[in-house]
């Protein structure tokens, strides 16, 4: 998980960190992008919606309402990324929550194998007892090697992704702005 998901994440937040920084040079908004940066994923989803209302929109006077139906259109996009992104990180946060009780349980099976050992021998001879102490302690050890590693992987993805979160709404906001400046652009001809 953490090599996969790793990965991708890194690979989506070089991609939203070029869109965002070509999207806040551009003068205007991108009729049909030819940059790669614009033209693939979540950058070129929210040109498209953001061009999508604008011709629905067309002949609209209210510029507020198209801003806002535009806003609207990129706070999907941008929720429907977000719930992508965080996808199979679930799994790290049960095996964190999971793996130490798993490990409890397996501690008291091997603690009850001694007791077990100890009744049969009627000795608490350390040669009886040391096998369920092992067992217990490598279920413990098992349980923690497991879920200490998941909880740091969790935690590192959680900080991962409210970075990206960040990321998309610098992108979302380019585009809102672009959208503006466009429409304010269209009203300045219109009366000049």
């Amino acid at each position: 998980v953490l090599l996969a998901k790793g990965w991708e994440l890194q690979r989506q937040a070089r991609a939203l960190r070029a869109a965002r920084t070509r999207l806040l040079s551009a003068p205007q908004l991108p009729a049909d992008p030819q940059d790669a940066t614009l033209g693939q994923g979540t950058a070129a989803a929210m040109l498209l919606a953001a061009r999508t209302e604008l011709q629905l929109s067309a002949g609209l006077a209210d510029r507020a309402g198209i801003k806002e139906r535009v806003a609207s259109r990129l706070d999907r996009i941008e929720l429907d990324t977000a719930r992508m992104q965080r996808r199979g990180i679930g799994v790290l946060a049960s095996i964190g929550a999971v793996a130490p009780f798993v490990g409890l349980f397996g501690t008291v099976w091997g603690i009850m194998n001694s007791f077990i050992g100890i009744a049969h021998s009627n000795t608490t001879n350390l040669a009886v007892v040391a096998p369920g102490i092992a067992e217990a302690l490598l279920a413990t050890a098992l349980g923690l090697v497991a879920a200490i590693p998941a909880v740091l992987v969790y935690n590192h993805f959680s900080r991962v992704l409210a970075g990206l979160r960040g990321l998309l709404g610098d992108l979302s906001a380019g585009v809102q702005q672009l959208v503006s400046r466009d429409l304010d652009r269209a009203a300045q001809r219109g009366i000049g």
